[in-house]
């Protein structure tokens, strides 16, 4: 999973590498029609007609689907859950926050936030492996406050599901060596059911290739570790232009695998955190 600052991004941005901007008449004339089928929605949920309203979704399917190619260039090209760019299918625009309905640990279901199925700031990017398998899933910690159209609350809902677009959400996970996503270690028992759910609902373990793609990464940053230190002791005595250019090829390799752009970049920054070089964090701060 990778932080998507979704909150300063718009479609009008000029600095967003791959990404045609829109017009502000474009984007204005985007918000308009979300506004006004928001008002649509509204009079056939008051007028008690919740098919006709999740009708009406459906039916503009192709308003939300206008902002794919914005979404994705924001990551790269890359799921924002699994970060992979194949591996896990095709893209959707995933609504967080379900939009017809939404279901409980238990399976048990409430409506869905239906006044939120064209905001964009519901929106993420998701490959359809795991938005297939999360549907409507969306349970809240017992207790929590549940969002409305009549009381709306969504900031104080206490979600399982983890959020890309939350930098703290982000910092929960962790990866091991053989390529499954862990919770942080010294998370809050909260915070691990949290990514333990999110895993399963996503499948972002159970999904082989996605796994196997995970422990590759691991295996080539390791590899490069060791030719790290290796290169380095080399020097530690004084000149050696050969240990001098191993060292130089390491970290540019190193750079590459953990560019934000890079496929699961966030695996190769974990397994450079983990082994605490001081020089190689350098170049994942």
């Amino acid at each position: 999973m990778i932080f998507i600052d979704l909150e300063h991004k718009r479609p009008t941005d000029i600095d967003i590498p791959g990404w045609t901007p829109w017009t502000q008449a474009e984007w204005n004339a985007w918000l308009a029609k979300s506004a006004q089928l928001v008002t649509d929605m509204a009079a056939l949920q008051a007028a008690g007609k919740r098919d006709d309203r999740n009708a009406l979704i459906d039916a503009n399917s192709a308003h939300w689907g206008a902002l794919k190619q914005w979404m994705l260039a924001l990551s790269g090209g890359k799921c924002w859950f699994s970060e992979v760019r194949d591996l896990y299918s095709h893209y959707d625009v995933e609504h967080f926050r379900p939009k017809k309905e939404a279901k409980a640990l238990d399976g048990t279901e409430r409506d869905g936030y239906w006044w939120l199925a064209f905001d964009y700031m519901n929106f993420r990017v998701c490959g359809n492996v795991g938005n297939r398998k999360k549907g409507g899933w969306f349970p809240l910690q017992q207790g929590s406050l549940c969002s409305t159209f009549d009381a709306r609350c969504e900031e104080s809902e206490t979600a399982y599901l983890l959020d890309p677009i939350d930098d703290d959400d982000v910092s929960l996970i962790a990866f091991d060596e053989e390529g499954k996503l862990i919770p942080m270690p010294g998370s809050s028992p909260w915070e691990q059911q949290r990514v333990t759910e999110t895993v399963k609902r996503l499948k972002l373990n159970e999904h082989v290739p996605l796994a196997e793609a995970r422990r590759s990464v691991w295996q080539k940053v390791d590899v490069l570790v060791e030719d790290f230190l290796a290169a380095k002791a080399k020097c530690a005595g004084g000149k050696n232009p050969a240990a001098k250019a191993k060292l130089l090829e390491v970290r540019a390799k190193i750079r590459d695998l953990t560019n934000r752009s890079a496929e699961l970049s966030s695996v190769a920054r974990w397994c450079i955190q983990m082994r605490n070089e001081p020089q190689l964090l350098k170049l994942v701060a």
